[in-house]
């Protein structure tokens, strides 16, 4: 039977930011009252004006201009400075006569005098070209037909400039995910006049943390739910509603696993319609296709001030902010540059309160402060000299649920040390002394480990915190556990597993999960003890539960090079060595460490058949059981490193 699927909530997430293209289509990223009012807002303090503006290759980009009108804000009549958004997921609504209901990153900015610009990038919608999967950069311009997403926005900036009135000179930029690597290209050789860019969850690599592969692995979940309606377009169009594709189950897991491999997926699905799908499920090693799509390698002679923003808990583009941040740092070490992480998923800083993910509290409203008290000030200050630069970090340290203004990412004083796997599943700091010890466990691709323990037909966004005791519980996942902490252990800083492994397999996935163990008289949620919680939902009881705090896969085949895959030698003991992206969390007193290893984490990655071959294209006799073996012995240990923070 032929399975349909379409996600159920055009703002859920899916790879690339399709809840993006959802509030392109339908904006609603910030609460109002009445949509009806504050559009009439927008339209009685703007004017909207529609260009289709040349590039030097002469194609034309469409493009929307919002310009205060002379009497919408009589305390400040101008010159304004220029915030622009360049999208893949339409600027809509079109016509000059058709407004947007919100203007600029947030409340803030609609009434704080700006002019605001919104461009449909090369390709998409209704700007001439064609669209390009993450355009690679091209470093020398060898002639007028070389463009790229820099000289795109340079375009754009130089016309700006000259026909959009009462603008002040000044230009900034912002986008989030998609948009954010828009954001993050244009900052590259930057055009003089823009001096403040804030890539947003900025998609950096796909296949090194972003979107498409984690540790070589596919995000089959995610990538599958949004390349079945972000297509290839061959003409300028305006926006047509979303594709829709039905899963015929609630279960995704259910989907998945027979739905066959992802070359059958994409022959019967897609019908091998959607090429941007089949360049990411063919290009599964880190081959060239990926290399010259790295933006970090091109963040060169940025001269504008940059926030970086990222959520720990992005299920889309997690590593991304980190990758931006740096380099940028690296190759223009003059250049003010600030990384903000708070505790939100994709996007989540821009239209929600932050304070609470799933069954976890903040105990703060962060997303708003991170509006009010960062993002606004951080674009009044470059573009309109107000206030102060920001510092190196700010960063949201969970489990105390702080903020942190520090001068260095991570902390200088945050020293490594590595939690070792003990015989009889415990876990410490101290290094193994056993001769020989180790944990074994029946790897089988059919019947894989699923990341959540309810059923979903998509990757809800909550699972980077969610409950990891249904895992526990299975034969097939290891769990190592610590003695209840006498005091806090703060981590601060890239996450690596350092595990010593064997298998009986030619390759096979080791994903790594470490976890907050509460104690068992935490107290129960507020709102079930006064009978707020939905009806049907069971009881959530928070004693012992198991936060989910940082999880990724890892392909076994690239121990050694993401480039050159190599066979697992099967029954011999190699290493796997590899970084998890960063988190800033504090492990209270009273409360355990755990970390689970497992083989198989589905749907959200593909399965390993277990069978050193080209996994998008595997044969159902390919997939195979395999034991796989975790050592935990002196000679032979395993572990997971973080940074901790010294005690205060």
């Amino acid at each position: 039977m032929r399975h349909n699927m379409m996600p159920r909530n055009p703002m859920l997430p899916f790879a690339c930011c399709a809840m993006l293209l959802a509030a392109a289509l339908a904006p609603c990223l910030h609460a109002q009252s009445s949509d009806d009012a504050q559009e009439s807002f927008v339209k009685s303090h703007y004017t909207k004006y529609e260009y289709r503006i040349p590039m030097r290759d002469g194609k034309r980009l469409f493009t929307s201009v919002y310009v205060p009108k002379a009497s919408a804000f009589p305390e400040d009549r101008g010159p304004y400075p220029i915030l622009m958004d360049r999208t893949p997921y339409s600027v809509g609504p079109y016509g000059e006569d058709q407004y947007k209901e919100h203007l600029g990153p947030s409340d803030e900015f609609e009434k704080g005098g700006y002019i605001f610009v919104y461009q449909d990038v090369r390709g998409r919608w209704m700007s001439e070209g064609s669209f390009v999967e993450m355009t690679p950069h091209i470093d020398e311009k060898k002639s007028p037909q070389d463009v790229d997403d820099s000289s795109d926005t340079h375009d754009t900036i130089d016309y700006l400039l000259k026909h959009v009135a009462n603008n002040n000179g000044k230009v900034g930029i912002w986008g989030i995910s998609y948009p954010g690597f828009y954001t993050s290209s244009s900052i590259i050789d930057s055009h003089p006049a823009l001096v403040a860019a804030s890539p947003q969850a900025p998609m950096t690599d796909l296949f090194k943390g972003d979107d498409s592969y984690h540790g070589g692995a596919f995000m089959l979940s995610a990538n599958f739910g949004f390349y079945v309606f972000f297509y290839p377009q061959t003409e300028p169009q305006q926006p047509k509603h979303n594709i829709e594709f039905d899963f015929g189950t609630p279960d995704s897991y259910d989907f998945y696993l027979h739905a066959g491999s992802l070359s059958d997926m994409e022959k019967q699905y897609l019908k091998g319609r959607n090429w941007l799908y089949s360049d990411q499920m063919k290009h599964d090693t880190y081959d060239n296709y990926w290399k010259i799509r790295d933006l970090s390698q091109h963040m060169k002679n940025v001269k504008c001030a940059v926030l970086v923003v990222g959520g720990w808990y992005d299920a889309e583009d997690l590593e991304g902010p980190y990758r931006t941040s740096n380099a940028i740092a690296k190759f223009n070490p003059d250049t003010p540059v600030t990384l903000v992480e708070g505790p939100w998923v994709h996007g989540g800083w821009a239209r929600s309160k932050g304070d609470r993910l799933g069954d976890i509290e903040f105990n703060a409203n962060t997303a708003e402060y991170f509006r009010r008290d960062v993002q606004f000030p951080f674009f009044e200050h470059y573009l309109k000299g107000k206030g102060e630069a920001m510092p190196r970090a700010v960063v949201f340290e969970t489990g105390t649920n702080v903020w942190h203004n520090l001068d260095s990412w991570p902390p200088k004083d945050a020293a490594p040390k590595t939690l070792y796997f003990h015989a009889d599943g415990k876990l410490s700091f101290d290094p193994p002394t056993e001769a020989s010890s180790s944990d074994s466990y029946l790897s089988d691709p059919a019947h894989p480990v699923p990341f959540v323990g309810y059923t979903t037909d998509t990757v809800p966004q909550r699972y980077m915190v969610d409950d990891q005791r249904f895992a526990s519980y299975r034969p097939d996942v290891l769990v190592y556990e610590s003695d209840v902490l006498t005091e806090d252990v703060t981590i601060a800083g890239p996450i690596s597993p350092k595990l010593t492994i064997a298998s009986t397999a030619t390759d096979s996935d080791f994903d790594v999960k470490l976890i907050d163990v509460y104690p068992n008289d935490t107290p129960d949620p507020q709102e079930q003890k006064q009978g707020k919680r939905v009806l049907d939902t069971p009881p959530l009881h928070m004693g012992g539960y198991q936060e989910l705090v940082r999880g990724e896969p890892f392909r076994a085949k690239f121990r050694n090079s993401m480039e050159k895959p190599e066979a697992l030698t099967p029954g011999k003991k190699t290493e796997i060595d590899f970084t998890m992206p960063d988190l800033y969390h504090t492990f209270r007193a009273g409360h355990r460490i755990m970390v689970q290893v497992q083989s198989s984490w589905f749907p959200l990655v593909d399965r390993n058949p277990q069978t050193f071959t080209d996994i998008p294209f595997a044969k159902p006799d390919q997939f195979v059981k395999a034991t796989e073996t975790v050592y935990h012995e002196k000679d032979a240990a395993s572990g997971v490193e973080v940074l901790v923070m010294p005690k205060q």
